[in-house]
């Protein structure tokens, strides 16, 4: 007899467990799409918990598979649930689950990568970046082939307020290789301090919630796995645009195991270099015999501060490609070489 007062819980009614739904469509992980699956619904409810409070929430699961998390969420009562699938092969048995909780679920077949986030949810659920996170909630077992780009592009969209970030400060739920969860989190001078962990910590709230032993999963990947969760932060710690903080951050890690004036110093064209990195880090009060992982929060944001002022002085400077620098300069060396190989040729054919 229901509580007076209370909202029943919500149940699924009874159906194939995860493991009969692979066999009965006949489903088979796909190496190349890195695919693992759970099928503990203990980790799966685990998993959802760390999202939080779900109860009439509105949630995206990205790349459901068979299911498992997906009968988490849905058990955790909440209002509405999307799921983006690529593989067309699941499709059917997640329809079984849509059929199974009638106005709750809506199966989409698509790439989450061009997915447009920003139609997704209600408009009503929309708050101001400002106050507490919305009502909406994005949760995942990603393929490790995807996790590392999909993670990045959320963070632009975080940067930018756009994408699933126009709602609010949105909170993301996902799965990644452990040594990816880890660089993530890591703190200045932690040997997985990264170009991820900076990215991701400038711009949110970054928890590594728990570690599932890689034998959970079926097929069981080679490595463990982790379960980390995001809340967009409401100031970034580097007020500057995105794509600015990406290369500066991206320059310095380039020579991980150098000193960090090694990799500063990409920022730059041959033509200036020394005296424009030696300005760059002077004015920054970064010791250029730091290492890139010890640098903290604040020396990059006094780096990105710095390189916008030089950008605004010299508009040309941004545009600049380390990379595409030496592109060229191999380019040449090789035109050089095969227009003073045939000289060569004759000569000794002369003698």
């Amino acid at each position: 007899m229901a509580v007076p007062g209370k909202v029943a819980a919500f149940r699924l009614p009874p159906l194939p467990t995860v493991g009969e739904i692979i066999k009965l469509f006949r489903l088979k992980a796909q190496k190349q799409l890195s695919q693992n699956f759970l099928l503990d619904l203990r980790l799966t409810d685990k998993i959802v918990r760390q999202a939080g409070e779900l109860k009439n929430a509105h949630v995206c699961e990205v790349g459901p598979g068979p299911g498992g998390i997906t009968r988490s969420i849905l058990s955790a009562g909440v209002q509405q649930l999307l799921l983006i699938e690529k593989d067309a092969r699941f499709v059917p048995g997640l329809q079984m689950l849509s059929e199974a909780a009638p106005g709750k679920l809506c199966v989409v077949h698509g790439d989450i990568l061009t997915y447009k986030m920003e139609k997704a949810f209600p408009k009503h659920l929309k708050k101001n970046w400002e106050d507490e996170p919305p009502d909406i909630h994005i949760i995942g077992n990603l393929p490790f082939s995807v996790s590392t780009p999909l993670i990045i592009k959320w963070l632009e969209n975080v940067s930018k307020k756009d994408g699933p970030f126009i709602y609010g400060r949105t909170q993301l739920t996902l799965t990644f290789q452990k040594e990816v969860a880890e660089r993530l989190t890591a703190n200045p001078g932690g040997k997985q301090r990264s170009r991820l962990s900076i990215m991701s910590q400038h711009l949110c709230t970054v928890e590594n919630c728990f570690v599932i032993p890689g034998q959970a999963f079926v097929p069981k990947p080679k490595v463990d796995v982790a379960v980390v969760h995001f809340t967009p932060l409401v100031q970034p710690k580097i007020q500057q645009p995105f794509k600015l903080v990406e290369k500066v951050v991206q320059s310095v890690f380039q020579f991980r195991r150098k000193y960090c004036f090694r990799g500063i110093e990409t920022l730059f064209p041959e033509s200036g270099r020394l005296k424009r990195t030696e300005q760059l880090m002077m004015t920054a009060d970064v010791d250029p015999t730091l290492r890139p992982f010890q640098l903290s929060m604040s020396h990059f944001r006094n780096l990105c501060n710095t390189y916008r002022k030089m950008c605004d002085e010299d508009p040309s400077l941004f545009a600049y490609s380390y990379r595409e620098e030496l592109r060229q300069r191999k380019k040449t060396r090789n035109l050089l070489k095969s227009t003073s190989q045939p000289k060569q040729t004759e000569e000794e054919n002369q003698l």
